[in-house]
């Protein structure tokens, strides 16, 4: 488990076929990782993935064809700067909302305007994952836990304060870029709760 506050920013250094899926090379960059440990698991860009290989530079992990296929990993370029979370440990604050690392679609950042000092930023998704955002309800984008402003049939849109624009990728993340996304891990029990009740 995760709470969607960015702990350092990385860059994938290389993604390596491998027998149908691929490794990926992810250097720490501002992410601490001197305790690091085999198995560990990692948030790249909201993609929990485990730490199979690492150095004091980064660390490796294998993903899926399901994990390249569904998630924006599978075509991410070499350089691309990347939000990065070590798993919780149960002491820890839950400053940002329960995140599972399992990316449920993708979306893409429709556009970015200055509001005063943050900057509202709307995001495109995909119609069957709006009906589990709410407005003032949390958000996982790219591993980033946000509160949602305002959301329509087409999109959701975001306000990003200076600080998480400056501590997360988001800072070199152009309009039309696609993004991770996880909605509120209640939503999608409370479906199933109900569903099971037909």
């Amino acid at each position: 488990m995760f709470t969607g506050l960015i702990e350092g920013i990385g860059r994938l250094s290389w993604r390596e076929p491998r027998g149908g899926d691929a490794r990926l090379r992810i250097d720490a960059g501002t992410l601490p990782i001197d305790d690091v440990q085999l198995g560990e698991s990692i948030a790249v860009n909201g993609v929990c993935l485990t730490v199979v290989d690492f150095d004091a530079a980064g660390f490796e992990a294998d993903a899926s064809t399901e994990t390249l296929g569904l998630t924006t990993l599978g075509a991410l370029s070499p350089g691309r700067a990347v939000n990065l979370e070590r798993a919780m440990r149960p002491t820890d604050r839950l400053g940002g909302h329960m995140v599972s690392g399992h990316v449920d679609g993708v979306g893409r950042v429709a556009s970015v305007h200055e509001d005063a000092r943050a900057q509202r930023w709307r995001f495109d998704a995909p119609p069957a994952l709006l009906r589990y955002i709410a407005g003032k309800g949390s958000i996982c984008v790219d591993g980033v836990s946000l509160t949602v402003n305002a959301v329509d049939a087409a999109g959701f849109e975001v306000a990003l304060v200076p600080h998480t624009v400056s501590h997360t990728a988001f800072g070199e993340t152009p309009v039309g870029e696609a993004v991770n996304l996880e909605v509120d891990l209640v939503a999608r029990y409370v479906e199933r709760l109900l569903q099971s009740r037909d």
